[in-house]
């Protein structure tokens, strides 16, 4: 092979390698940018809620319906919803749920609790722990609110977790105050969410919904 021909030869191989590497490249960042689908788990996902009143603290438990979120890690865009089931409000006692039911939340009117995600304000690491805001429509006794709360997350491959506390000011959005003349509760209710799910293909979290 005569010294022009080695010549290209080795602009070749340089050529290709620097495709090579680009497509590389290429490849990762969209990797890294690529939509994630976050899966909720009811069996692994805590919905409490705790009252304050004058002489003890109410707490309880909701369960969580169903929930999917779609997440683009790159623009902090994120949609779908978490629904809690309204009437499955436990506190330890028969008398106080069925008059949160029937009088406080109807949930046989409004039966479920919805938060419908829109923008997450701070970086979601592809890995590890991270702490955003998420901004969102909350729709609790069929009104929508706006509201952002703090969330904790925590990423992995193919599983995730998060942690979010935030006050809901019942009476202010339109329900009634269980006080009596003997029992004086807050207006407004602290909820505390914890949930913990798979991170799927969006393809097929959409066919799951």
């Amino acid at each position: 092979m005569n010294l022009l021909a080695k010549t290209f030869k080795v602009i070749d191989g340089y050529k290709f390698g620097v495709i090579l590497s680009a497509l590389m490249l290429t490849v990762v960042a969209s990797a890294a940018g690529q939509d994630e689908a976050l899966k909720l788990d009811p069996a692994q996902t805590s919905v409490t809620f705790t009252l304050g009143d004058v002489l003890h603290t109410v707490r309880g438990t909701f369960q969580l319906k169903r929930g999917t979120l779609d997440l683009e890690p790159t623009s902090g865009k994120i949609s779908g919803e978490v629904v809690v089931d309204a009437g499955s409000g436990n506190s330890g006692s028969g008398v106080r749920d069925r008059k949160m039911n029937k009088e406080i939340l109807e949930s046989s009117r409004y039966p479920e609790i919805v938060f419908r995600p829109d923008h997450i304000d701070g970086p979601v690491t592809a890995r590890g722990k991270s702490s955003v805001r998420v901004h969102g429509v909350f729709n609790i006794h069929g009104i929508d609110h706006e509201m952002t709360v703090p969330a904790e997350v925590e990423m992995a491959p193919d599983h995730w977790a998060a942690a979010v506390h935030f006050t809901v000011p019942y009476t202010k959005w339109g329900m009634k105050n269980p006080s009596t003349l003997f029992l004086r509760v807050n207006d407004s209710v602290e909820i505390n969410l914890t949930a913990t799910g798979n991170v799927v293909r969006p393809a097929i979290a959409a066919t799951e919904r």
